[in-house]
């Protein structure tokens, strides 16, 4: 029978709300997911400036400004799925 607060006590059901803990971890999963798909939508991005109103020196500097971010965004997310990974095995 569900509870007030939409809880499910009946055998056999998944819990509606979901520890802190692994909710975070399948976040941070979704994220290194979508990384690779922001970091190509943001080198795409040049492709809708206007023609010979950017100097390329421009493009290039947004290129590699985009390329580091996305390096940093990736160790980041890879040191924060390293560090759940060892809390879910203690």
């Amino acid at each position: 029978m569900p509870l007030p607060g939409g809880e499910d006590t009946r055998p056999g059901r998944r819990p509606i709300f979901l520890a802190r803990a692994s909710y975070r971890r399948r976040r941070l999963r979704d994220a290194a997911l979508l990384a690779p798909l922001a970091a190509g939508f943001l080198w795409a991005l040049p492709l809708l400036w206007p023609r010979g109103d950017t100097p390329a020196s421009r493009v290039l500097v947004y290129l590699f400004a985009t390329w580091a971010l996305s390096v940093l965004v990736a160790v980041l997310l890879a040191r924060a799925l390293r560090r759940a990974a060892r809390a879910e095995e203690s």
